[in-house]
């Protein structure tokens, strides 16, 4: 069986599909020459202005439908990117989907399934923010949860179990991609010191309390473990048709206007046209137009 088509877009945050990642090599603030956050927003303007006549046309020819998983450590900007991004689009023609703790309902499926339930259709792009890698991500590290899958946690140690759980989102994903999804994955790559001071920010400033969670702290503890989670997860899934992005999140506008850009390339890339008629359904709408010209004013 052939292989879908690739949907990658060459630049320096792209991973190399086969190739081992290791997130020390990569990039958590913007490079030198690029440490501009005015000229970042102007390109974010001018990007979301692109984003959404794209997105009209994409919605319009639907026959293909985009989604985009966001993830990245805790206060690496991932809701902030979303609302950034996205800002200028039709809601009618985009859904954004959060996965926090899964329910009873949810546990008794296969861990693919509640996600699956918030695919886009076509003509629409999904966000899903964080998603069902988190089940090769946080569940790795806290193999406790997997007892409540009726899974026993001590396959956890067991290098076979995530492998498999790898191959079922290849599997799914290039079903995805065979059947006219587009699929982007963006890994918004914070440092661990810019982590701490976004956490003192939340915690310094009373209207973000709310952002904050006790947990956060107690899983930055295991900053390194979630590393070396996140570069098995993305070495065993960066593939042409469903690619992984390493997006320097330590400078917001340049994240928001990073991702953007991946996007407006990508829907380039899968080239969405207004549909057009053909000539009997053009007469007929010539006749219609007519018909309308010739109506008489309401009295009155």
């Amino acid at each position: 069986m052939t292989q879908p088509s690739s949907i990658s877009v060459a630049c320096p945050q792209l991973v190399p599909p086969g190739k081992r990642l290791n997130l020390q090599k990569w990039e958590t603030s913007p490079p030198k020459d690029k440490r501009d956050k005015d000229a970042d927003r102007k390109k974010l303007d001018t990007l979301t202005d692109e984003l959404d006549d794209l997105q009209r046309r994409f919605f319009a020819d639907a026959r293909h439908s985009l989604l985009l998983h966001v993830q990245g450590m805790d206060a690496a900007g991932k809701d902030g990117t979303v609302r950034a991004v996205m800002r200028g689009i039709d809601p009618a023609g985009c859904e954004v989907s959060s996965f926090k703790k899964p329910s009873l309902t949810e546990v008794a499926h296969d861990f693919l399934w509640r996600t699956a339930l918030k695919l886009p259709e076509r003509g629409r792009i999904g966000i899903h923010n964080r998603g069902y890698y988190e089940e090769v991500l946080i569940v790795r590290l806290r193999p406790e949860y997997l007892g409540a899958q009726k899974i026993d946690p001590a396959r956890a140690k067991q290098k076979s179990f995530w492998q498999e759980r790898f191959e079922s989102i290849r599997d799914h994903e290039k079903h995805l991609a065979r059947n006219g999804t587009a699929v982007i994955k963006i890994f918004l790559h914070l440092s661990k010191e810019e982590q701490k001071k976004r956490f003192l920010s939340r915690l310094e400033k009373p209207h973000k309390h709310w952002k904050f969670n006790e947990a956060d702290i107690t899983e930055r503890a295991r900053w390194d473990d979630y590393q070396a989670a996140y570069q098995d997860a993305i070495t065993a899934t960066a593939v042409p048709w469903a690619p992984w992005y390493v997006v320097p999140a330590d400078v917001k506008p340049f994240a928001w206007a990073t991702v953007a850009d991946i996007l407006v390339k990508t829907l380039k890339k899968l080239d969405p046209q207004y549909p057009t008629l053909n000539k009997a359904e053009l007469e007929k709408f010539a006749g219609l137009q007519k018909r309308l010209e010739r109506e008489r004013p309401t009295p009155g």
